[in-house]
């Protein structure tokens, strides 16, 4: 399963996009994760200070 952020919670800091080891996710106004490159190891939702990475 793979992890989404839910776009009313995102403050787009860019903490999640350093953690993510296999560079899913892209920025923008609100970054978004493409769910066929997650991994699901959960260390975007671990250091996102808004708690706006879920599981999907």
């Amino acid at each position: 399963m793979a992890y989404k952020i839910k776009e009313d919670a995102c403050i787009a800091c860019g903490t999640c996009i350093d953690e993510c080891p296999v560079g899913a996710i892209s920025a923008g106004d609100v970054y978004v994760i493409d769910p066929s490159a997650c991994t699901d190891c959960g260390t975007c939702a671990d250091v996102c200070p808004s708690e706006a990475i879920i599981p999907e």
